[in-house]
């Protein structure tokens, strides 16, 4: 039962797109009470962070920036480099280590430490479009679209400073891809289990219980086209799925958006009440949330069925455990409490 609901906000400048001076602070003007709106640039992120405090954003420009929640002051941390492209992922480590994918024409890796940040290329990522990638401190598993018929996918166990592909690759039906819409369709479960999900003609849950040597798929009944499929998945445990998307090209579709499975992903349910395109969900404390073009809805019955949270705009989302943070367009991301269940 839901105890308490409160539609409060707080949206900060993105911190992240570029003129404030590094470790300014804005005197927020209230615009209405209990939102708090700072200046806003032309940028957004599709990728999120919240550790010690700190709000870490990368973004469209190809800059990384952090927003300290203690003293409201934000500070710039990698410069973008003309050509890198768009951020689409970020991680960051136990160390303070920030690992940041751009999606482009050919992968590139930024990672920051201190002050300093390095851009690394590589030939394993040369003409791939890279998606998305997630850790479990010293694993990763990263991937991208296909080449030559088969997905690109990669693996580290050194934090991110090395990679090579995985063992064997999964075959691409024709017309499907990724998408690298919030960081979150690419997932590593303890030190061996990598799950990606795909988009396109044909939607799919791709598994490999042996770090890539042998790989298990199973189709997502979402619709067929160029903009649609799966674009986020969540885990509730290790069998439990909720996987949501739609087209972005129609997010004021009325077909559904959301499809949850209790078998690994072997086989999926239509979730209720959420329509249109979702790009991002998550699972906090037994509720979930899932943001859009056209909103953020919640659920509290593992994503069977959903309710309206907001109508703000959201790309990426993540939480802390004390409140849920999604990024918003024109620079911004808002800060809202999280549904006691």
């Amino acid at each position: 039962m839901i105890r308490s609901l409160l539609y409060v906000s707080f949206t900060v400048s993105l911190i992240s797109c570029g003129s404030l001076k590094n470790g300014s602070s804005v005197n927020p003007k209230f615009l209405i009470p209990g939102h708090v709106q700072y200046t806003r640039e032309d940028c957004y992120s599709r990728a999120i962070v919240v550790a010690d405090s700190i709000v870490y954003t990368a973004n469209s420009n190809g800059s990384i920036w952090q927003y300290d929640l203690r003293s409201s002051i934000s500070t710039k941390r990698s410069t973008p480099k003309s050509g890198t492209g768009e951020l689409r992922d970020l991680v960051r480590f136990s160390d303070g280590r920030l690992l940041a994918m751009h999606s482009g024409d050919n992968g590139l890796l930024t990672e920051v430490s201190s002050q300093v940040h390095t851009i690394t290329d590589s030939s394993l990522w040369k003409g791939v479009f890279l998606d998305g990638f997630d850790f479990d401190e010293n694993n990763g598993f990263m991937m991208g679209d296909p080449v030559h018929g088969r997905f690109s996918l990669f693996v580290s166990r050194d934090g991110g400073q090395t990679w090579k592909h995985t063992a064997t690759a999964p075959e691409a039906l024709e017309g499907e891809a990724g998408f690298a819409a919030s960081g979150t369709t690419v997932h590593l479960r303890g030190d061996s289990t990598l799950v990606f999900v795909s988009g396109g003609k044909r939607s799919r849950l791709y598994r490999s219980e042996d770090f890539g040597q042998n790989w298990e798929a199973y189709a997502i009944p979402f619709g067929s086209g160029e903009g649609s499929g799966a674009f986020s998945l969540c885990f509730v445990d290790d069998q439990y799925l909720v996987a949501v998307g739609g087209d972005y090209t129609n997010p004021d579709s009325t077909a559904t958006c959301v499809f949850y499975s209790s078998d690994g992903g072997k086989s999926w349910t239509e979730g209720r009440g959420m329509y249109g395109y979702r790009s991002c969900v998550i699972c906090v404390n037994e509720v979930l949330y899932a943001c859009g073009t056209n909103g953020i809805d919640y659920s509290t019955d593992l994503g069977k069925t959903w309710k309206a949270f907001s109508d703000e705009r959201g790309f990426a989302m993540t939480s802390d455990g004390q409140s849920l943070y999604v990024t918003t367009p024109n620079g911004s991301f808002s800060i809202f409490p999280l549904i006691r269940n």
